[in-house]
């Protein structure tokens, strides 16, 4: 094909080589084939045609790329534009002094006179989007610049780097403790065996959160690959189970517990992961409920809908924090987080698992009344 669309990833990078020398090849060859003689009128017909029919592809090609593609001439003015291009820049630019950010000025003004590709990063409007432009010279001077969108790929590292950093500290904390119980309990056993049990029992607490960290980071990580919906699931069932677990957590705390699950449709999902989902809501609602107060769960169909509802008359969500809690090990009030051994991840595994499972979740809570958790799931055809 004599224009030639090359894309190769370099280092992550997506690359176009875009050679537009269709016209005057074709033109060449024409000139070639009449003074040949050797080809009938209807031949080179279908040669002009051929030719028209390639540089039609090539447009569509060009035009269906997320990447903005630019092509200028020797002169610094555009001679082709995708459309892609204004969604990237804002604007169609006719030359290489259009460009809005300056980063991608340079990098066409420095490969005209480069062998290889020159990539560089720019940052444009508000909010802020993030774009990546490799440009490079072609066989005839030109230059092609091809503009990338790389704003989700930055928040997504962003995300993972915030995510270690939270990670470590959250399992750094209840390590150090269990360090500093087990030092204590072995240079004291001789001197004060009194201060054995008060330590052996803060060992056992750090080393159980230490462990439901680790069980929930694994919950989460298994969870953002996806739920297995090839099962018909009783969910009023698993709340009946869970609900058992949590008789004992409730009674301690001395906060009303009840459960009203009547007959509903079955829910397409994994029971594992649906388990998950009302044992974190739960035991949520329990952790920030104070002695005295209640922690209301119903399940019931509504609409083609199997709706359970989580209602406590706990400590309440500032409404600026709301739509945050979905965050990996956000929280609104840490300090009562550690008190009660909270990881941090349990509403995120339930945003996970609701969004597997194609479902929905609404939250509505006013502080120092308490919090309300509406989760509602497609029931089973």
């Amino acid at each position: 094909m004599d224009a030639l669309l090359v894309v190769t990833a370099v280092s992550g990078v997506v690359v176009a080589l875009v050679a537009l020398a269709v016209a005057s090849r074709d033109r060449a060859r024409l000139r070639a084939t009449r003074s040949a003689g050797e080809q009938t009128e209807g031949e080179l017909r279908s040669l002009a045609e051929a030719s028209e029919d390639e540089r039609r592809l090539l447009g569509l090609i060009l035009s269906s790329m997320h990447e903005g593609v630019l092509l200028f001439g020797s002169d610094g003015r555009t001679r082709f534009a995708n459309p892609s291009v204004e969604r990237h820049l804002g604007v169609q630019p006719a030359s290489v002094e259009q460009i809005l950010p300056l980063p991608l000025r340079e990098a066409v003004r420095s490969a005209a006179s480069s062998d290889g590709a020159i990539t560089t990063e720019a940052e444009r409007g508000s909010p802020t989007r993030y774009l990546r432009g490799s440009a490079v010279r072609t066989s005839d001077g030109s230059v092609v610049l091809v503009i990338r969108d790389i704003t989700e790929t930055r928040q997504l590292d962003q995300v993972r780097r915030d995510f270690v950093a939270n990670a470590s500290h959250e399992l750094k904390t209840p390590a150090a403790s269990i360090q500093a119980a087990a030092e204590t309990i072995r240079t004291a056993s001789l001197d004060d065996p009194s201060v054995i049990p008060r330590f052996a029992a803060q060992l056992e607490r750090e080393a159980a959160r230490l462990s439901r960290i680790v069980s929930d980071l694994l919950d989460l990580s298994r969870l953002e690959s996806g739920s297995a919906l090839d099962e018909a699931v009783a969910l009023d069932a698993i709340l009946r189970d869970e609900s058992e677990r949590f008789e004992e957590p409730a009674a301690e705390a001395g906060v009303a517990l009840t459960i009203e699950a009547g007959p509903i449709p079955r829910v397409l999902g994994s029971p594992r992961d649906l388990a998950l989902l009302v044992r974190n809501l739960v035991d949520n609602a329990i952790r920030y409920t104070r002695p005295g107060g209640r922690v209301d769960v119903a399940l019931a169909p509504e609409n083609g809908e199997v709706v359970l509802t989580v209602e406590d008359t706990g400590l309440g969500i500032p409404s600026r924090d709301i739509p945050r809690i979905f965050e990996r090990f956000y929280r609104v009030d840490r300090a009562r987080s550690r008190e009660t051994g909270g990881t941090g991840l349990g509403l995120s595994i339930v945003k996970h698992v609701v969004e597997n499972h194609g479902g929905r979740v609404d939250v509505r809570s006013e502080l120092g009344r308490g919090t309300r958790f509406v989760v509602r799931f497609p029931a089973a055809g």
